[in-house]
């Protein structure tokens, strides 16, 4: 299981996407186990949901980025993104 999951409503600040879901993984088998499962889940459509590097992926309206605890600090997508809702 993902720590610290912090999902930020991003409509007002962005037309990427409509939410952001940032959580922590322990190490980088653990990212990608996370990765792996995120895959597995379906869209509401039926359709399973595109990955990419490992890192995250983009899912239309919902990005999701899987980091290890330095890489989340050292980016720190919650003071970037510090207005949208949470």
């Amino acid at each position: 299981m993902a720590k610290d999951i912090k999902l930020l409503c991003t409509t007002e600040q962005t037309v990427l996407a409509d939410y952001f879901v940032i959580c922590t993984a322990t190490s980088s088998t653990h990212v990608k186990t996370l990765t792996d499962e995120v895959d597995k889940r379906p869209l509401r459509a039926g359709r399973g949901l595109p990955i990419g590097t490992g890192e995250g992926g983009d899912f239309g309206c919902v990005i999701v980025h899987i980091f290890q605890k330095e890489m989340r600090e050292f980016y720190n997508l919650e003071h970037l993104w510090s207005d949208a809702g949470r």
